[in-house]
């Protein structure tokens, strides 16, 4: 976490961790240093298994944006230790993080697993790359991603991350994995079925 904290503790946030009793703490997160993190395999495993993330973007008058995209798991890609990627595809067209980062191509992800209440935050530069510049990054991005007309590539080179508290995370589950969790129980509401049709029947022989 220790680049992740030079960019995220700036001296107005120091003097509140200072306020609040945390200053001691937080300086431990100062003391790993301040090289650009690279992405371990569990990373990269929890990044490329997520459904959607929220992204962050900042425009030129200091406004931050806050977007979601989502897919099947795997359409974020993780190309190498510090580099992610998706196919951007068309939207509302009000294209304002597109935008944002030409401008400014500082931005915050957060990648939510809400029902295991784990959150991965990180931190990246984002460039917009054109489908033609690269066809063999637009092949790859494009092997997973979202439905929709492709427009452009989203490229972003991760500056730090870190694993957040799962304080205050709410369990909530999609279709599919409520689906998966309630395999076993109709498994065994079939198997109950099946054995309350054949006492039914043998009370009917018995009669």
């Amino acid at each position: 976490m220790g680049r992740y904290a030079h960019l995220a503790y700036t001296d107005s946030v120091r003097q509140v961790q200072s306020e609040q009793g945390s200053a001691a703490a937080a300086g431990r997160r100062l003391m790993e240093g301040d090289a650009p993190e690279p992405l371990t395999a569990g990373e990269a495993d929890f990044i490329e298994s997520r459904d959607g993330f929220y992204l962050a973007s900042v425009s030129e008058t200091g406004w931050p944006y806050v977007q979601f995209r989502g897919g099947a798991p795997g359409f974020l890609h993780v190309l190498d230790e510090r580099t992610i990627g998706y196919a951007d595809v068309r939207g509302n067209r009000q294209y304002i993080t597109t935008g944002n980062v030409r401008a400014d191509g500082r931005v915050a992800l957060f990648l939510m697993d809400y029902p295991q209440q784990r959150r991965l935050k990180i931190f990246g530069r984002a460039s917009v790359q054109p489908l033609e510049e690269d066809p063999v990054l637009t092949e790859r991005l494009s092997a997973r991603r979202t439905p929709g007309h492709l427009e452009r590539l989203m490229v972003i080179r991760v500056e730090g991350f870190n694993w957040n508290c799962h304080q205050h995370i709410t369990p909530r589950y999609s279709e599919a994995e409520l689906s998966a969790a309630l395999d076993p129980v109709r498994t065994r509401l079939a198997a109950l079925e099946e054995e309350n049709r054949r006492l039914r029947a043998r009370l009917g022989d018995d009669a």
